[in-house]
C-alpha cells in the first residue's frame, strides 16, 4: 500500500468550525486544503456554490480530512480517538478542552467532544500497569471508577 490510511470526519455543515477548533486544542496541527462546492451536482448535495466540501488537516503528524457532508450521518463511540498523555496536566488539559461547550464526560477515560467524536484521554504509563500481572486486576477496578484517569490513583493501585 504506498498511501497512508486517512479518517474521513463527516460533518452536518461545521467541518470548519471543528477543524478550526481542533486545530486550536492540538499543537503540531495545521489546515492543509480546502476544497469547495462548486454548481455541478447541486440537484444532489443542494450545498451553495463556494460552500466547504472537504478541509485536509493534520494533528500531530495524523492526516484527517473534515467532510461537510449534511445531516444523514452521526458520530458513534464505536469509533474513537486515543491520546496518551505522560503527565495529569496533559490529561486534564485534553479533558477540559475536547469537554467544554458541550462535550461530555463519559468513563474510564472516555469523552464526546461538541462535535460529537468521541476520545480516549489515556494516561500513557497504562499499558504496562495493565501488564503486570500482580497490578493489572486493582488498576482496572481503579480506572473502572473514573471518569477523567487519575494517573497517581492508578499508580498506588
Amino acid at each position: 500500500m504506498t498511501h497512508p490510511i486517512i479518517p474521513c470526519l463527516w460533518f452536518d455543515n461545521k467541518a470548519e468550525e471543528a477543524v478550526n477548533f481542533y486545530v486550536s486544542v492540538f499543537k503540531n496541527s495545521k489546515i492543509e486544503n480546502i476544497s469547495r462546492y462548486g454548481k455541478e451536482g447541486f440537484e444532489i448535495h443542494h450545498q451553495p456554490e463556494g460552500t466547504i466540501l472537504t478541509i485536509d488537516f493534520v494533528i500531530n503528524g495524523q492526516k484527517f480530512i473534515a467532510l461537510n457532508g449534511g445531516p444523514m450521518f452521526k458520530f458513534t463511540e464505536a469509533i474513537s480517538f486515543q491520546i496518551f498523555c505522560d503527565t495529569q496536566q496533559e490529561i486534564d488539559f485534553y479533558w477540559t478542552k475536547l469537554t467544554e461547550d458541550g462535550g461530555e464526560e463519559s468513563h474510564c477515560g472516555w469523552l464526546k467532544d461538541k462535535y460529537g467524536i468521541s476520545w480516549q484521554i489515556l494516561p500513557a504509563i497504562l499499558p504496562n500497569l495493565l501488564k503486570d500481572p500482580q497490578r493489572s486486576g486493582r488498576v482496572t477496578n481503579a480506572f473502572l471508577q473514573m471518569r477523567k484517569f487519575n494517573i497517581e490513583k492508578l499508580i498506588n493501585a
